[in-house]
């Protein structure tokens, strides 16, 4: 005797794939809360971003602001500083990378490449030191920029390690202007 082969599918076959979609359905629905609480909470997306206005920082003055945890400076600097920053060679400084996440990651170290694009006088960095992390001090050191005490790197107005041990220029935070006088950082 010979067995024909039924291709229908029968009610066992419905049921099996029921249970089973309505079992990884369960699953879903379990493993849910254990994946949402990975999420950042409320008070750390509140930070991932922050508008500084920067139409009140006087000529020569410097301000710092947190974002992240991290200070950042931003100074408006001066036209004797602007002037000094351009003139230095890129072949005399340390780290020869602009370190600014707004421009390509080939972009120099050039002055024009580290202050605020549209307005020279304005520079936006990360105020720890590239080398161990320390915080430098500001309008301080051999070429008028920041000076990392701990071990005595020194910064131009620009943020560009000019001497000492740190190995990299202050990192520029991701920032863009919103309107004429505020930047929106991170």
């Amino acid at each position: 005797m010979s067995t024909i082969a039924n291709d229908e599918p029968s009610r066992r076959d419905f049921l099996y794939i029921a249970t089973g979609a309505v079992g990884a359905v369960g699953v879903g629905f379990a493993a849910w809360p254990f994946i949402h609480q990975m999420n950042p909470d409320a008070s750390a997306l509140a930070l991932a971003s922050i508008e500084v206005d920067v139409g009140d920082i006087e000529e020569g003055q410097s301000i710092i602001v947190k974002w992240r945890g991290k200070p950042i400076f931003i100074r408006n600097r001066t036209a004797e500083e602007i002037e000094a920053a351009k003139t230095v060679d890129l072949a005399e400084l340390i780290d020869p990378a602009a370190r600014n996440p707004n421009l390509g990651s080939d972009a120099d170290a050039s002055d024009a490449n580290r202050a605020a694009e549209g307005n020279e006088a304005l520079v936006v960095m990360i105020g720890i030191c590239t080398h161990l992390g320390c915080v430098p001090i500001g309008e301080a050191g051999e070429y008028g920029g920041w000076f990392c005490p701990c071990h005595g790197s020194h910064y131009d107005t620009s943020g560009r390690i000019r001497k000492g041990p740190a190995p990299e220029n202050l990192y520029v935070p991701p920032y863009a202007f919103i309107s004429d006088t505020t930047i929106k950082i991170g």
